[in-house]
């Protein structure tokens, strides 16, 4: 197990209407494509924001990972210790690829080793040749096509070995083609390196193929002030 949350609620109010989550379970293990699908509003960024350290559960009874207990850490304030784990055990892939302007591809793809303290560059040499994108590495970000600036941040998302990726809507700049060979990438790389790649999309029949797990949400207006939305485990494949 990489990951596992359990009876988690986290609330969130606006213009005096509170949207509460519900994940009865989620467990995540390595090497996994897990799909997060569903319609804007149904709670997909606040379990991102979640899973990504960066939102506190209203009440929880597990969050944890294999070397911490979050749901302790979140209780206790460890807020250093929490932006620790984040820096070194996750990687992420923005919906435009967030690469920075001024840098190479290559200074790009090596900002997360830097930050790591690591120098091994040997890692990501063969990933850039696997991801075909060895021949960019001197280019800057806007001289490459969508695909490839999107396999670029992909390649920076794993250069530093992270135990988990957080992929927010990583297709929806690009055209179907292109998306599909994002997913597939997705898969393929989870189980040859494997990091778990959790990604966030509305397109269920883009995942379905491929995700070895795919969760959704169930959502219901409670009442006029209240809406609630539960996680749950899809059938795939």
């Amino acid at each position: 197990m990489i990951l596992e949350m359990k009876n988690v609620i986290k609330r969130r109010q606006q213009g005096g209407i509170t949207f509460e989550l519900q994940i009865p379970e989620i467990r995540l293990l390595k090497g996994q494509f897990v799909a997060i699908v569903g319609n804007s509003g149904c709670g997909k960024s606040t379990l991102l924001d979640m899973l990504a350290l960066v939102s506190r559960p209203n009440s929880c009874e597990s969050f944890k990972s294999n070397d911490f207990d979050i749901n302790q850490l979140w209780q206790q304030d460890k807020e250093q210790t929490l932006a620790a784990i984040r820096c070194e055990k996750l990687g992420y892939v923005l919906q435009t690829g967030g690469l920075l302007p001024f840098l190479t591809v290559w200074q790009n793809i090596e900002l997360p080793l830097k930050l790591n303290g690591l120098n091994d560059t040997s890692y990501i040499k063969s990933l850039a040749q696997r991801l075909e994108i060895d021949s960019l590495l001197n280019k800057k970000p806007q001289f490459l096509s969508g695909g490839q600036r999107q396999r670029v941040a992909v390649l920076r998302a794993l250069s530093h070995r992270p135990a988990i990726i957080l992929a927010d809507e990583p297709t929806a700049a690009v055209d179907e083609q292109r998306a599909k060979a994002i997913v597939q990438d997705f898969h393929q790389l989870a189980k040859e390196t494997g990091t778990t790649i959790i990604m966030v999309t509305h397109n269920k029949d883009l995942v379905m193929p491929l995700a070895d797990k795919i969760y959704s949400f169930k959502v219901e207006d409670v009442s006029k002030s209240m809406i609630s939305s539960t996680c749950y485990e899809m059938l795939c494949k």
